[in-house]
């Protein structure tokens, strides 16, 4: 032992870089992972796995310095596995179902969803994450107020926020207060919340409508002659008050324009339709008392040269079949419906009233 220093004195620098250990692929791991954050990279770990993330981690913390060859040499190996790569998949069963939606059936998707709910290394979260917020909202709503807390505080701020607006009032505020009490709930007890909420979610049947039947009728009525509609919403109202009651609110035809469109909104409506159209409507209303009332409070809400343009041309237009009518007053309520669905307006709710 006493010659050892000698022979290492006789050790060139170049020789000892040559016999340094190579680094294990974990070190790699962690040395590019550290090159890139200390360039100020910004990289999605927490998209990994736990475990992946905690020996990461891990490995971090148990290193200390790398010499400028390594480095160089890490980087360099890391580039060309880089430049090799001709195709990526994506990660996670929802990010595969995402892109292969509409190419596959919903039968197939949902039966990949509860095949991936057994397998002990899928994140729940990230699952639930990816559904939409209808599809949440009934489970937040029957779900006790902890569980609920751990849900918000797990999801994104975004879809927590409009989760939270859709709550009752009472409700809403409980748990709110709930999530501050979640700083001490474990990792384990909230990946089983999670699990138990995916699973939840995932076994409920297939719908074929994705609208409910209140929905559906109603819009079917929408663009129903007048006695079909009265003659239908007659006939509910003898078989189930309760439905015909909710029906009649999800109608909206020509005639409710001045309790459900604002007046600041015509003008944008007034661009996108049609005028003949709207003459139309408008020489179909004289004389039709609920009629009067639309065309009235289109006319009020437009500038004075051309209402009076229009009332001119509805006069000159003269009498109006019952069917042209109908489908001049349907042009209108689909140029409203296109508007909304644009979010250039917001219709009155009944209950706003």
């Amino acid at each position: 032992m006493a010659g050892e220093p000698a022979v290492l004195a006789r050790i060139t620098p170049v020789q000892r870089r040559a016999q340094a250990p190579q680094p294990s692929p974990r070190q790699k791991a962690a040395i590019i992972v550290q090159f890139l954050l200390a360039e100020g990279g910004s990289l999605p770990l927490a998209k990994l796995p736990d475990q992946m993330q905690a020996a990461l981690a891990e490995q971090m913390s148990q290193m200390r310095t790398v010499d400028r060859r390594t480095l160089a040499a890490v980087i360099e190996e890391f580039l060309g596995e880089l430049d090799q790569v001709g195709l990526s998949f994506p990660g996670g069963i929802e990010a595969a179902l995402s892109m292969m939606d509409g190419h596959i059936s919903a039968n197939a998707a949902s039966r990949l969803r509860r095949m991936a709910a057994s397998s002990a290394s899928s994140d729940p979260w990230e699952r639930l994450t990816a559904m939409p917020v209808a599809s949440l909202l009934p489970v937040l709503e029957q779900e006790s107020i902890e569980v609920g807390a751990v849900m918000l505080s797990k999801l994104p701020v975004a879809k927590s926020a409009e989760l939270l607006g859709k709550l009752p009032g009472e409700k809403a505020r409980r748990v709110a207060y709930a999530v501050s009490q979640t700083g001490n709930v474990d990792p384990d007890t909230v990946r089983r919340i999670g699990i138990s909420l995916a699973n939840q979610l995932e076994s409920q049947p297939l719908r074929a409508f994705q609208s409910n039947p209140v929905d559906r009728v109603g819009a079917i009525l929408n663009i129903s002659p007048a006695l079909t509609r009265e003659d239908v919403l007659k006939g509910l109202d003898e078989a189930d008050a309760g439905f015909a009651q909710q029906v009649r609110r999800a109608i909206f035809t020509f005639v409710h324009l001045p309790k459900r469109l604002l007046g600041r909104d015509v003008p944008k409506l007034i661009r996108i339709v049609d005028q003949a159209q709207l003459i139309t409507v408008l020489a179909a209303s004289a004389g039709v008392a609920e009629r009067e009332a639309s065309a009235e409070f289109l006319l009020s809400n437009m500038s004075q040269r051309m209402a009076q343009g229009l009332r001119e041309e509805a006069v000159s237009r003269g009498r109006v079949k019952e069917k042209d009518a109908e489908d001049a007053m349907n042009q209108i309520i689909s140029a409203v419906r296109q508007l909304e669905a644009a979010g250039e307006l917001v219709l009155i709710q009944e209950d706003d009233q």
